[in-house]
């Protein structure tokens, strides 16, 4: 029977050899060479425009195929292509790549998910793991102003949207609208040392780079060549630095509603909206109106930080950062500040 998904992998490669199982699953193509796997909101796009523009690393134009994380086949969201559902759909994502290049998955949910390690050694143990950690509760800050632009996140109150953690582990108080309901859960994002261990479990360490967001944005290019050598491609070719996907407010939750149901909803004053664009303009016009509609009304710069939620934030995630540090060996404690919590 053909092996067209990670777990008939699995179990046909139970007590193969390391090179069997790559093989078993290259037959059906060319399985990503290195994994971007994460965290989300730290530095991930502009990692991946960066390293797209070397000639010998192929990305594909779709970001994200998330085909290794389970936890994001709940409710496939409002994107062309979706998700890749079988290993013969993930691999043509791939499949304009020249035979002299790798290439990569970028999916930062591959940090996050309780699956993503698992089944990414399955199909391919030799893979290369890139990683990057951001200081926890800017990450959160800046994870939440993205999920309420997703319209994942309908509390546009982070300090609220934290408090109902718990009632929403339980089923509580999820938006209909919500195709992610476990990525409400922000405390979870902030578990850097268990994510990574679930990495190291599966992979040796030299196949593994995790990289510290400040150390990013103070140095693109510098962090870039970085990971060209972990690759072991040319890393003299030249690479544009890129300020991606920025962090953006939503000025109007009504207005946010309205264009999300209108670009995305069934409903019928979806279909109405929609019926009287088709009637006026074409489909690439259409996107271009909704997609201005967003940029002029619904979204604006994120508003300063709440130094005080903030600071009871970093006072909650200080042991996942005490247990970074040690998975690491580098005392981000001090370089966070988190030694200095009041």
């Amino acid at each position: 029977m053909p092996l067209d998904s990670v777990s008939a992998i699995e179990q046909a490669s139970a007590g193969a050899s390391r090179d069997d199982v790559v093989r078993a699953a290259s037959e059906r193509g060319r399985i990503p060479d290195f994994f971007v796997v994460g965290q989300l909101k730290s530095g991930t796009t502009a990692l991946y425009e960066m390293l797209k523009q070397h000639p010998r690393i192929h990305l594909p134009d779709r970001k994200e195929p998330r085909f290794f994380a389970e936890e994001m086949y709940h409710r496939d969201p409002p994107r062309p292509g979706g998700t890749p559902q079988t290993l013969s759909e993930y691999i043509s994502w791939f499949e304009d790549a020249r035979a002299d290049q790798l290439i990569g998955d970028n999916s930062p949910s591959y940090l996050w998910s309780r699956t993503a390690a698992q089944r990414i050694a399955a199909v391919r143990p030799d893979a290369r793991i890139v990683a990057i950690v951001r200081e926890p509760a800017s990450m959160v800050r800046s994870l939440h102003l993205e999920l309420v632009q997703l319209y994942v996140e309908t509390e546009t109150d982070l300090r609220r949207a934290i408090d109902l953690e718990e009632p929403r582990r339980r089923g509580l108080h999820i938006s209909r609208h919500t195709y992610w309901p476990k990525m409400l859960q922000y405390a979870e994002f902030t578990r850097y040392a268990e994510q990574l261990s679930r990495y190291r479990e599966r992979f040796a360490p030299e196949q593994m780079l995790v990289l510290v967001y400040d150390d990013f944005r103070a140095d693109n290019a510098g962090t870039v060549r970085k990971v060209l050598r972990f690759l072991g491609v040319d890393e003299s070719a030249p690479i544009v630095a890129t300020d991606a996907n920025p962090s953006v407010r939503v000025r109007s939750q009504r207005v946010h509603e309205l264009v999300h149901a209108v670009s995305v909803g069934h409903g019928p004053l979806s279909r109405a909206v929609k019926g009287s664009l088709k009637a006026v303009m074409p489909r690439r016009l259409r996107q271009s109106a909704l997609q201005a509609t967003q940029q002029r009304l619904v979204f604006d710069r994120p508003p300063a930080p709440d130094e005080q939620l903030m600071l009871e934030l970093r006072r909650s995630y200080k042991p996942e950062v005490v247990a970074l540090s040690e998975w690491l060996g580098r005392d981000l404690v001090q370089e966070w500040g988190y030694d200095r919590l009041d």
